[in-house]
C-alpha cells in the first residue's frame, strides 16, 4: 500500500479558527430548533461565544450539507436489507418569490424523513422523478401510502408498484405531521428566494432532526436519556 493511499483525508475544519465542537454546536442549534441566525448569535453570546450571525450563516451553508450527508449514509447502511418499511408520501405548497412550488416528502412508519424533493409542478413526471430518487437511495418498501393525487397512481404504474400503493382518509397522517417542523422553520427564515435554497434547506433540515428525534412519549425517561446522550455523542463525532 502506498503512502498516498494511507494518508487520512484532510479535516473539513482545517481552515477555521474555531474548534469543531463550536461549529457543531452552532449548526445543531440553527438546524434542530426554529431559530433565526440572530437568535443563534444571541444564545451563543450568553454562553460566552462571540460570533456574528453571518458566521452562523456561513457555517450552516458549509457544514450543514456535510453533516446531513454523513447522518444519511449511516442510516442507509443500518437500514440496508430491511424490507418491512412502510412509506408515506405527500407534497406541501411552498411559495418562492410569490410563485407556487411543491416540496415532496417521503417518510417511513417511524416518522423518519427519507427524502425531500422540490419541483415547480405536481404532475406525473415530478412524482416519478421523486419516487425514483427515493427508491434508488433506500430500496423498495413493503407498502407506500399516498393521498388521492392521480400523479402518484400514474408514477406507480410506470414503476410497477401499483400493488404496493395504499390510499386512506387518515392513513397519511404520519407524513402530514412531518410538515409541521418545516413550517416552523420556514416562518423563522421568513421566505425562500430560490428553488436551490429551498432544496438545500429541506434536505438538511429533514436529515438532522431525525438524528435527535427519540419519540420520548413512547419510551421511559431512562431509555430516552440514554438515547439522547448517544445521539449527542454521535453528533460530536461527525466529520471527525
Amino acid at each position: 500500500m502506498s503512502r498516498k493511499s494511507r494518508a487520512k483525508p484532510p479535516s473539513p475544519f482545517r481552515y477555521f479558527n474555531s474548534s469543531p465542537e463550536v461549529i457543531r454546536l452552532v449548526v445543531m442549534m440553527y438546524v434542530r430548533f426554529p431559530l433565526s441566525l440572530r437568535n443563534v448569535e444571541d444564545l451563543l453570546f450568553e454562553r460566552g461565544i462571540d460570533l456574528c450571525y453571518e458566521t452562523v450563516r456561513m457555517w450552516w451553508n458549509r457544514f450543514g450539507p456535510l453533516f446531513a450527508a454523513d447522518i444519511r449514509r449511516q442510516r442507509v447502511s443500518r437500514m440496508k436489507g430491511f424490507r418491512q418499511w412502510r412509506w408515506h408520501l405527500d407534497e406541501v405548497y411552498v411559495k418562492i418569490n410569490g410563485e407556487m412550488h411543491y416540496l415532496w416528502r417521503a417518510v417511513d412508519q417511524e416518522g423518519e424523513i427519507l427524502e425531500s424533493f422540490v419541483t415547480k409542478r405536481r404532475d406525473k413526471e415530478a412524482a416519478l422523478t421523486f419516487m425514483k430518487k427515493a427508491l434508488k437511495r433506500h430500496g423498495s418498501p413493503e407498502a407506500i401510502t399516498t393521498d388521492g393525487l392521480a400523479s402518484y397512481k400514474a408514477a406507480m404504474k410506470v414503476l410497477g408498484n401499483t400493488d404496493k400503493q395504499e390510499i386512506g382518509r387518515w392513513a397519511n397522517n404520519r407524513v402530514e405531521n412531518s410538515h409541521l417542523p418545516f413550517r416552523r422553520r420556514k416562518r423563522a427564515m421568513l421566505r425562500f428566494r430560490q428553488m436551490k435554497s429551498l432544496q438545500k434547506s429541506a434536505s438538511v433540515h429533514a436529515g438532522l432532526p431525525n438524528h435527535f428525534n427519540q419519540e420520548c412519549h413512547l419510551i421511559d425517561r431512562k431509555t430516552y436519556k440514554a438515547r439522547r446522550s448517544a445521539a449527542l455523542d454521535e453528533w460530536q463525532s461527525l466529520m471527525g
